[in-house]
Order: C-alpha cells, then structure tokens, then sequence
C-alpha cells in the first residue's frame, strides 16, 4: 500500500458484529475499500445490499491478496485459524472477544504477529468507551477512597451461542473493562455455572476475581437467561460509589456521595459496626463517542504508524486466561490461582506505545467451515 492511499480492510463474518464493523469502515477516511468474507451467501447479502458498493467474498483465501487489514468476527472457534491464515499473509488483523477460546490458540497468535511484524488487536469495544475511561480516571485519581470491590452484571435473555459458553460470550467484556479500570490482572478465579436450557453450554454464571493490586476483589454476573436486560459496573468505595449503567441514554455514570463509617480501634464490638453518610448524586460530563468507531480508527492507526494498541494481543491473551481459569473453576470447584501478570496501562484515552516488535498457515477444518456456514 502507497502511504498517499487508504487501507483495503476485510470484514470476514456478515453477523451482528461483522455488520457494525462494515458501516463504521465505511465512515473512516483512512479506508478506501471494504469487502465482506463469508461462506453463506445469504449473510453476504444481507450487508451487500445495505452497502452496495462493498465487496464479497466467500473465503478468506480469495480475499488476502486484495486486503491490508482484516477484522474477524466469526465464531470464536474460528478466530485463531483466521487470524493465523491472515497474518502469514502479512495481513494486520483485529479479532473480535475473545481474542480465542484458549490460551494455547492465543499465544500463536500474538507470537505470529510479533514474528510477522504485524498488528494484532482485540475487540475490547468498552476500552474504547467514554464511560469507562472515567471510571478508570476516577480510581486513577483516589476518588472513592480506599476501594472496597466492585460488581459487574452482563444479563439478557439469549443469544446462546454454538460454540462457547455465556463465560467466553460475554464476561470478555466485564473482565476487560475491570482489567482496564484496576490497571491490572487478577491473581486467583474463582467461577460458578449452570447449564439450564442449554444441554451442553452453561447459560448462567457467577465470576470471583481477586486482584493483588490494588487489593480488591470483583464479581462478575452473566448470562444468557435473564428476563431483563442489565448492562452495569458498581464500584464501591470508603468515600464514594459509582454505577455505570450503559443502557442508560443519559447520566450513564452517577457518582453517589455515600457509605459507611466502620468501627475503629477500641470500639465496642456489641455495638452497631458503622454510621451511614447519604450525600449528593453526581453525573459526570461524558465526551459522546460511539466505542466502535473508536476502536476500529485506532485499529487502522495503528497498522498505519506502526504503534501498539490499547487492546494488543497481549492484553486479548490475558483475558483468555482468565476465562479458561473460569472454565476450570467452574469444572472442578476450585479456586484457581493466576500468575502475576500486572501490567502498566497506558492513560486513556489515547493509549498508544511503541510496539515491541515462518508462520505455519493453518487450514480450517471442514467442521469448523461447515459450523461456521451453518
């Protein structure tokens, strides 16, 4: 690609996502031709004819001599083969959460694009969201004291997935945004689950994760049957409490001015253990910005000045580990620990960081082609 011309980006996946990645491509000026991979012609048409002017391909094979980037959003069984086939090309890449259903598929990943001098991202849309950038500004800054825990509660009723759980659906998200706002990884897991309407895949589950640094720990919730949608992050401080609610049109972020006074050194223990302070309800100024289209132009910044993402392999990785711990928990009933891994964040909301710098090409199962095509 000449430096005076825009990048050729690959869509592979016409689904939910896949289909959001299209328009705000479209949008970008750093862009100059979409097109969309996928093995069903119906999904390919349901975006061509919405975007006409976008290409279509049925394999990511036929489109790699015709693309400098590619986004993929198929199926998470699917991410690291693609990904794999994309960056032996020479092919920059951002990979939907999770970056791959194991840490063993991650590794290759983010081996091969440091081996490949390639971008890899990860689709963590909520690292690019303004909410989140504030609730990590406000730990950041020591505004709600001592930091006691903090709740998180992805809910709804469906979508169930094929190939995952509701763990490796939609606690990528929690966990990178708590990752993200602690400006750390958590040390030990802990996971329950159920499988309810679902024969092989748990539907429900409850998270524990404990983070050394800064010494708190944080509940996840998700799941997939729910008769309310619940999308929302608590924080809860010696000084104040935090509730982002991203359903919320306005004031998604209120800051409550209350909490308790515990008991102190000497004090009689037969007594009632604290005072209560109620005090003002705060909303925030929020900067509007659609997280998607930030991280998409981020994504193509970053394959064009060659500087690491927020959301590098690296960082997808570590969420992988922390689901397959979850995985492990919730399979053996043990708590099981991590290894230290705290990493320094950069300061949001533009991250960036010079980026550290024969790939096998994989091939995709007739199974894993048949599953995806449907």
């Amino acid at each position: 690609m000449k430096a005076d011309q825009g990048l050729r980006v690959g869509v592979v996946g016409c689904g939910y996502w896949g289909s959001k990645h299209v328009r705000t491509l479209l949008s970008l000026e750093a862009v100059s031709r979409v097109c969309v991979i996928d093995p069903s012609d119906e999904r390919r048409g349901a975006v061509t004819r919405v975007y006409p002017r976008v290409e279509e391909y049925k394999t990511l094979g036929e489109a790699l001599g015709q693309i400098d980037a590619v986004v993929i959003a198929a199926p998470p069984t699917l991410h690291a083969p693609l990904a794999l086939e994309a960056i032996a090309h020479g092919v920059h890449v951002l990979v939907e959460k999770p970056l791959a259903p194991t840490v063993q598929e991650g590794q290759a990943m983010v081996m091969a694009a440091e081996k490949a001098g390639v971008t890899l991202m990860v689709g963590h849309t909520f690292e690019y969201h303004s909410a989140v950038w504030e609730l990590r500004s406000m730990v950041q800054r020591g505004d709600l004291g001592e930091l006691y825990y903090l709740d998180t509660a992805r809910l709804n009723l469906g979508l169930y997935q094929r190939d995952v759980n509701v763990v490796f659906d939609l606690a990528p998200h929690d966990v990178s945004i708590l990752n993200y706002v602690l400006g750390s990884t958590p040390s030990m897991v802990e996971c329950w689950g159920a499988r309810n309407a679902h024969p092989r895949l748990e539907d429900v589950a409850q998270l524990r994760l404990y983070y050394e640094d800064p010494g708190v720990f944080a509940n996840v919730h998700v799941s997939w049957l729910n008769p309310k949608k619940v999308r929302e992050v608590t924080m809860v401080g010696s000084n104040k409490m935090v509730v982002f609610d991203d359903l919320k049109a306005e004031q998604r972020v209120k800051v409550h001015d209350k909490g308790v006074t515990a008991l102190t050194d000497g004090a009689d223990l037969t007594a009632i253990p604290m005072s209560y302070r109620h005090g003002d309800i705060v909303s925030p100024y929020l900067e509007m910005n659609e997280p998607l289209r930030v991280e998409d132009e981020h994504f193509l910044n970053c394959v064009q000045t060659g500087l690491r993402p927020l959301s590098d392999g690296e960082s997808g990785l570590e969420v992988v580990r922390v689901l397959e711990a979850a995985q492990r928990a919730m399979s053996e009933g043990v708590a099981v620990r991590l290894p230290g891994r705290a990493r320094d964040l950069a300061p949001a909301p533009s991250p960036l960081a010079p980026p550290t710098s024969e790939v096998v090409k994989p091939a995709l199962s007739g199974a894993a082609q048949a599953e995806w095509a449907g």
